[in-house]
């Protein structure tokens, strides 16, 4: 009885829709009229005919590439920084993960263009200093960085799950270290980051995932065009486009699709890994 709700919502709102997408997949679709049968098409199109999917897969992966490690690297920093006890911890802690629920929005997205517009807040204290700054979002050469540093700003999620773990480790190893002689580089390399390895598994596989999902700074940010020269394209945003500008909803299905491949295969090959750097208890 309990579990019924759940039951109804998952195969009512997320088993059947996805289903229903993978018959799509397979289909001409337009949303006005009957989904038409094309087979593999809107597949084969993908990989030999559309040099925008081409584009946002680049796109998705720099972006992948680049704002994970260093959201993670940040956010392990800080949270070795709150680790070794200060007054106010909690609202330190707080406050460190208030832009994890505020970087998704369109509020922050939009302030966001308004800092690195040609005329905003980030050119005008480099002005200070007697440097021009470029226009960063509309320069396809800047665009999709302002993307990644608004990434790394919400590293308060991984931070508060790295500071969990920090605490979880024994204080009596380090002791054991320094009377040995150990630098705080050593323990860090040696202590630290073998018994914090498996929170910095789950960190990197959820952020890598969120990477991939990423859309509303984007799509806040180019204006929903993916920017210049498809610069800020991500695949998720060109999904949207297909389906929502162009109503190819048959060939944004296959697109969801191939998405989750993606996703798919990167989980399996990360826990593949996991033999080689993460250690547990056993």
């Amino acid at each position: 009885m309990f579990l019924a709700p759940w039951l109804i919502g998952f195969f009512c709102l997320t088993l059947g829709p996805a289903l229903a997408s993978l018959y799509l997949s397979f289909t001409n679709f337009d949303l006005l009229s009957a989904p038409e049968f094309i087979g593999a098409q809107n597949y084969v199109r993908m990989v030999t005919a559309d040099p925008r999917f081409i584009a946002s897969i680049r796109v998705t992966l720099v972006y992948v590439a680049l704002s994970v490690p260093l959201k993670l690297a940040f956010a392990l920093a800080v949270a070795m920084v709150l680790n070794r006890g200060m007054r106010g911890l909690p609202f330190y802690r707080a406050i460190f993960y208030l832009p994890s629920l505020l970087g998704t929005s369109v509020a922050i997205a939009v302030l966001w263009r308004q800092l690195f517009a040609a005329d905003g807040l980030v050119n005008s204290l480099l002005a200070q200093i007697g440097i021009e700054g470029p226009s960063w979002i509309s320069n396809p050469n800047y665009s999709l960085y302002t993307l990644v540093v608004l990434s790394v700003w919400q590293f308060g999620s991984p931070m508060i799950i790295f500071l969990a773990g920090l605490r979880q480790i024994p204080t009596d190893m380090y002791e054991a270290a320094s009377l040995d002689g150990a630098s705080p580089t050593r323990q860090f390399l040696r202590i630290t980051l073998p018994l914090l390895s498996p929170v910095i598994f789950f960190n990197f596989v959820i952020q890598t995932i969120e990477a991939f999902k990423a859309f509303t700074p984007a799509f806040v940010i180019s204006g929903g065009s993916g920017g210049p020269i498809n610069s800020t394209l991500f695949y998720t945003l060109y999904l949207y486009q297909e389906a929502f500008s162009y109503f190819r909803m048959g060939y944004a299905s296959a697109l969801a699709w191939v998405l989750v491949v993606i996703i798919a295969i990167f989980t399996a090959f990360s826990f593949l890994t996991t033999k080689y750097w993460v250690h547990y208890d056993d």
